[in-house]
């Protein structure tokens, strides 16, 4: 019953737009301005931005509901919304950089310049069996679920600052995806299948130019084909993976920023999910999913992205957030 009164406890927030959605349309309108700027170059701009018209639409239509209901539950709903519409932003940098020529080449000589091999491809052949394939595509999985028991934990038990979470993330996501538009990187699972085993064998890392502007096939990943995870994950790649995002890792970069909310508030919290944010980060690696000095700098990042996003929201909405200025 506490919860359920808590549910639909009536709340001012003192401001129309919410954190979280201030600066979604702030991403909003600068992609906007981009696909006007590259009208003429893209696939099918007109949709591109009808659908920003229709997720503007929607971001009113729940302020309009909150307004009508203003409690706990529907100002959740107005900030999940927002970060559920992430999973429409991630494949949507892949309409922009595809016009680039694919950067691939440079980052796989990087890593066998510093590594002296593939870690992405010798990780799955040292250790192909279900014992560690399983663990790291579960690892992999729990990507958005850690995101999401960490977000209702806030809301849960920590709601002051929860507005101030959901800002972080999904600012956190809108700065590395700027940064994947204007960097194409596809990873090893696209690259490697398209210049051939023999040549990742020799170190040899040819330019691929636009291929992937009009080739998006990914094929299976290493790993245990018959395992749960496994399947879990290529079902999920097969519907929202594009030849994209690859450098830094989001992945690790996201995963660790959200690491660093749950250790602030519950140690116990941050324990629980140490083991699945360990073997996410490795599989990364072990499914071709990133080079290592993807996963690697994607950590260093984060803390700086982290530290940023934060800022942004001290500076800007603190003062307005649920329950008064936080930290």
């Amino acid at each position: 019953m506490a919860v359920e009164w808590k549910l639909f406890e009536r709340i001012e927030s003192g401001k129309s737009l919410f954190a979280v959605e201030s600066v979604s349309l702030i991403y909003n309108a600068l992609t906007s301005i981009l696909i006007l700027f590259l009208y003429p170059k893209l696939d099918h701009p007109g949709v591109m931005l009808l659908e920003r018209a229709g997720i503007v639409a929607l971001t009113f239509a729940l302020i309009f509901l909150y307004q009508a209901f203003p409690c706990r539950l529907t100002a959740f709903v107005r900030m999940v919304v927002q970060m559920s519409l992430l999973a429409y932003w991630y494949p949507d940098t892949y309409e922009f950089n595809r016009l680039f020529p694919n950067l691939d080449h440079l980052f796989a000589s990087v890593e066998q310049a510093v590594f002296r091999c593939q870690p992405s491809v010798e990780f799955s052949r040292l250790f192909p069996s279900v014992w560690f394939s399983e663990p790291f595509n579960m690892g992999y999985f729990f990507y958005y679920p850690m995101m999401l028991i960490v977000t209702v934990y806030y809301f849960l038990c920590h709601f002051k600052w929860f507005e101030k979470i959901c800002f972080v993330l999904v600012t956190s996501f809108f700065v590395y995806y700027l940064f994947y538009i204007l960097v194409p990187a596809a990873g090893p699972q696209f690259y490697f299948p398209v210049i051939g085993a023999d040549n990742v064998s020799a170190g040899v890392f040819p330019p691929v130019g636009d291929y992937f502007a009009h080739h998006t096939l990914l094929l299976p990943g290493p790993g245990y084909e018959h395992g749960f995870f496994y399947g879990l994950v290529e079902a999920s790649q097969q519907v929202g993976e594009r030849p994209t995002a690859a450098f830094p890792s989001s992945h690790v970069a996201i995963s660790t920023i959200v690491m660093i909310m749950a250790w602030r508030v519950s140690r116990k919290l941050a324990y629980i999910l140490l083991p699945f944010y360990l073997l996410l980060c490795g599989a990364t690696v072990y499914i071709q999913a990133h080079y290592l000095i993807d996963s690697v700098v994607g950590f260093v990042s984060s803390f700086f992205v982290y530290a940023l996003a934060s800022k942004m929201y001290r500076r800007w909405f603190a003062s307005s957030a649920f329950g008064g200025k936080s930290g």
